[in-house]
């Protein structure tokens, strides 16, 4: 299976050791800027270094959010299966798009949501899945991060609505979205407000809301890239049969069970931050998660070969992307928005 990946960013490296891992030969790198594919092509072993899409049979896509639909309906015109980065695109007609046009091509299509794939969120599922937990009433996620200014000046796209989509719940707290939906099922309304406190972004950097599922259950969201230190994230579900809920502390390694109130289980979980040592500087960040992008990309290899869907199809991933529109034009009309079912 011959793999390019496009967009020479940090995220893209995990790409490269997750398909070698998983038995792929990754035989060109693409980006707009030459310079940057022929560098990330030496430093990681990869025979092309391009500014155009090479035929290959898998397309991975590291690019900034709001490029991912050219990218990806490029790729399943070529005949190539696509893997993208989170968000699946900035506003859902994209991604509606880019699904039809896999599908039409007839290419797998999946997105990176890793942190499905730790064996904490694997076992809250498998609870909730065998009745344990049962169908989850309550869930909680908290997203406490810590961003300097030079993360959002990185980049001239960073932390605007038309080069990032949004601020700590698009490039953050999505993955607690997903995990939240995951675990709890379609939402169907959203309240939401966020306001800017300390970063000179156009975005938001701290945001609040509740979400409610078709299920009936309700959701509360807290997030912020503004915290003075990172204290890393949570997700609590509660369901008829328990509590139960992860930890990733600090931002990056695995996260853990930190919470599993079931009554006549043993707990086999650890506190909050127990043991798990001091915050990661952002430069290991992305590093520190490239086992469960390894996971995922192995999932998708074989969802390839063997043609099946991949554990986060686009379908899947478009779900999150709906509940950040609705949270959005929350925050912006002031009251509660309905989530847009996904066709």
């Amino acid at each position: 299976m011959q793999v390019a990946i496009v967009g020479c960013g940090n995220i893209a490296a995990n790409h490269v050791v997750a398909f070698r891992a998983a038995g792929a030969d990754v035989v060109a790198c693409v980006d707009v800027d030459a310079a940057r594919a022929q560098a990330f092509a030496a430093r990681h072993a990869i025979p092309t270094a391009a500014t155009e899409l090479p035929a290959v049979d898998v397309v991975s896509v590291c690019t900034p959010h709001p490029t991912h639909e050219a990218v990806v309906t490029a790729a399943a015109a070529s005949g190539a299966h696509v893997l993208c980065e989170k968000p699946i695109a900035i506003d859902l007609a994209a991604a509606h798009r880019m699904i039809d046009a896999c599908a039409a091509a007839g290419a797998t299509f999946g997105v990176l949501f890793q942190r499905r794939f730790w064996p904490a969120a694997q076992r809250i599922r498998a609870a909730i899945d065998d009745g344990t937990v049962g169908t989850p009433f309550l869930g909680h996620a908290a997203v406490l991060l810590h961003r300097d200014a030079s993360y959002y000046t990185a980049d001239a796209w960073r932390g605007t609505w038309a080069g990032d989509g949004g601020g700590v719940l698009t490039t953050q707290g999505v993955h607690y979205v997903d995990l939240l939906q995951w675990f709890m099922g379609d939402c169907v309304q959203v309240s939401a407000m966020h306001r800017t406190v300390t970063h000179p972004i156009e975005v938001e950097d701290t945001a609040v809301a509740t979400l409610r599922f078709a299920s009936g259950g309700l959701a509360t969201i807290s997030a912020s890239t503004a915290a003075p230190r990172a204290l890393g994230t949570r997700v609590l579900v509660t369901g008829p049969g328990g509590t139960v809920g992860l930890a990733e502390y600090p931002e990056g390694t695995e996260g853990r069970n930190d919470v599993w109130a079931v009554p006549g289980a043993e707990a086999e979980c650890s506190p909050f931050g127990a043991g798990l040592g001091a915050d990661l500087p952002l430069s290991e960040i992305n590093a520190a998660l490239t086992p469960f992008h390894t996971l995922q990309v192995a999932d998708f290899v074989d969802a390839v070969e063997t043609g099946r869907e991949p554990a986060v199809t686009g379908r899947e991933a478009a779900k999150s992307l709906a509940t950040l529109t609705a949270l959005y034009a929350s925050a912006k009309s002031g009251r509660p928005e309905s989530v847009e079912p996904l066709s």
